[in-house]
């Protein structure tokens, strides 16, 4: 086996009303530096490694694993990753997707399956239980996605994403996602359900025609989760009005939270300082869209 390297995407879900079926891939990314071994073992960074375990139970090999047996395969070479990420973990950003998605290639690179994209985010989506986050990761750009547990469609954007930063305003500390979902309502009235998907809707039109502005102002008027979960970010709706404040077409909860992340049409380097300044209690980053999604590439390894 000769050393390879996995690349996966960072990913923002919902993108506001478009709930556990639109996301984006963000120029942040999970690095797998991949070698032969005689067990397997997973190299974390230090300040990681309290969230990541370093063998078998890592959700890299699970989803690795999983891949090869849902092909017919039984077992998986062995394998030595060193792993590197500057997406954090349980913010929002797709950690756990990133590492099914990479655990999907790592299968599909050790045993030669030759999966196509689609294969690839059907597997995922099996694991995951839905496409939100796991489909732009493995194709890149903005994707739309429908899975019912059988039938999987999706739409993919790209077209003009080049031109906009995605502001990722990172607060220091997590939100469990399990959490999250259970301060969702268990129903929504028939009305209000229609008006929330009419603004999905308008979503989905207004990111496919480049009209920025209208994207903007519907991912703020979410109605399925960012009205119940933003009392888990008691920093909301001040960032909100800073980042607006800045020139922001609109800004919303990145999946489960706690990241948010504005959109801008304009963004330069005295925007950059000015919102830092005012944001100083965050990390902000300002991001682009990747277009790529998952790649695997060859790999030299130094010797000691």
């Amino acid at each position: 086996m000769n050393p390879f390297r996995i690349h996966v995407p960072a990913t923002s879900a919902n993108l506001g009303p478009g709930f556990d079926s639109i996301g984006i891939a963000l120029s942040k990314y999970v690095t797998l530096d991949c070698q032969q071994a005689e067990d397997w073992q997973f190299i974390v960074p230090e300040q990681d490694q309290a969230y990541i375990p370093s063998g078998k139970d890592n959700l890299i090999y699970k989803s690795a694993i999983y891949t090869a047996q849902s092909q017919g395969h039984e077992s998986l070479p062995a394998c030595e990753v060193h792993l590197t990420s500057d997406v954090p973990i349980a913010r929002g950003l797709g950690s756990s997707s990133t590492a099914v998605v990479g655990g999907i290639e790592l299968a599909d690179h050790l045993l030669g399956l030759g999966l196509s994209s689609f294969e690839k985010l059907k597997v995922a989506c099996d694991i995951e239980g839905h496409p939100d986050n796991v489909a732009p990761a493995i194709f890149g750009g903005i994707m739309i996605s429908t899975f019912d547990g059988e039938n999987l469609d999706y739409v993919p954007f790209t077209e003009g994403l080049e031109k906009l930063t995605w502001l990722a305003i990172v607060p220091d500390y997590h939100v469990e996602t399990e959490k999250a979902r259970q301060l969702l309502p268990r129903d929504l009235s028939y009305k209000d359900a229609v008006h929330a998907s009419g603004t999905a809707n308008v979503l989905v039109a207004a990111l496919a025609q480049q009209n920025w502005p209208l994207a903007g102002k519907m991912m703020t008027r979410d109605q399925w989760h960012q009205p119940y979960r933003k009392q888990l970010i008691p920093c909301f709706e001040d960032v909100q009005r800073i980042v607006e404040e800045a020139g922001s077409l609109g800004m919303y909860l990145s999946g489960a939270g706690p990241t948010m992340v504005a959109l801008f049409d304009q963004f330069d380097r005295d925007t950059l300082d000015y919102l830092s300044r005012k944001l100083a209690d965050y990390a902000v980053y300002p991001l682009q869209a990747d277009l790529n999604g998952v790649y695997t590439e060859p790999h030299a390894v130094s010797k000691k």
